[in-house]
């Protein structure tokens, strides 16, 4: 039987919470997640009421993200606690959306990890430095990491295969790679995955298929139970 810590993320694309928030609010809340990683949250005027609303709604708090992060955001519950956070931004391309990553060092039940979110670009021809920057920061992690983010491209991309490589992809450890992400009116691709360090232990992982779902987002969400190394 495996040991570890247990740890329940979800990585999420809300869409700019453009569609029903009442369903995405009672999507989170369902799946009771120790850690939320957001993708399309506020990052423009009063992002920072903005965001602990949506944290609020979730019944979680902000670790980091936001308008720093470009729309990446992390949240927690109170199980968990964030030591240090920083944010990434990565080249502006002209005539494209500026983009870049959350990262968030935390702690729970005696153990560390990082936890990273990021959102690459719908540019097939921006997503590949993207991604290299991005992994570039979660090499330099110094604890184990859980990285969600919405690549804009499925497993056979070149953007994909930088971030995945030598990480765990949840969908394939739990056998469940058939599992589509995007979108809810019509689910054909899945471009939105969790990469895990290869210490952490997957025990489950969902894309969260429900009436509540194709209301609340563009995009299922990611959900995944872990078992984390313990390092104190």
């Amino acid at each position: 039987m495996a040991m570890g810590v247990p740890l329940r993320v979800l990585s999420y694309n809300v869409h700019t919470q453009r569609d029903d928030t009442a369903a995405l609010a009672e999507v989170v809340r369902a799946a009771r997640p120790d850690v939320v990683i957001v993708q399309e949250g506020p990052r423009r005027f009063r992002w920072r009421a903005r965001c602990a609303a949506l944290a609020g709604s979730f019944g979680m708090v902000v670790g980091v993200g936001g308008l720093p992060a470009l729309g990446n955001l992390l949240l927690t519950n109170l199980r968990v606690r964030v030591l240090d956070t920083h944010c990434q931004r990565f080249p502006l391309t002209p005539g494209r959306h500026l983009r870049g990553a959350a990262f968030a060092e935390c702690v729970v039940g005696g153990a560390r990890f990082v936890v990273a979110g990021s959102h690459l670009s719908t540019d097939p021809a921006e997503r590949p430095a993207q991604a290299r920057l991005f992994r570039a920061e979660i090499d330099a992690a110094r604890w184990p990491v859980v990285a969600g983010a919405d690549l804009n491209e499925g497993p056979d991309g070149p953007a994909w295969a930088t971030v995945a490589d030598g990480l765990t992809d949840a969908a394939v450890a739990a056998d469940r790679a058939d599992r589509l992400t995007y979108s809810c009116a019509q689910p054909r691709r899945r471009i939105d995955a969790i990469f895990v360090d290869p210490r952490i232990t997957v025990v489950d992982y969902d894309v969260v298929d429900t009436a509540q779902t194709r209301r609340a987002s563009d995009h299922f969400p990611v959900l995944v139970d872990l078992l984390l190394p313990a390092t104190d």
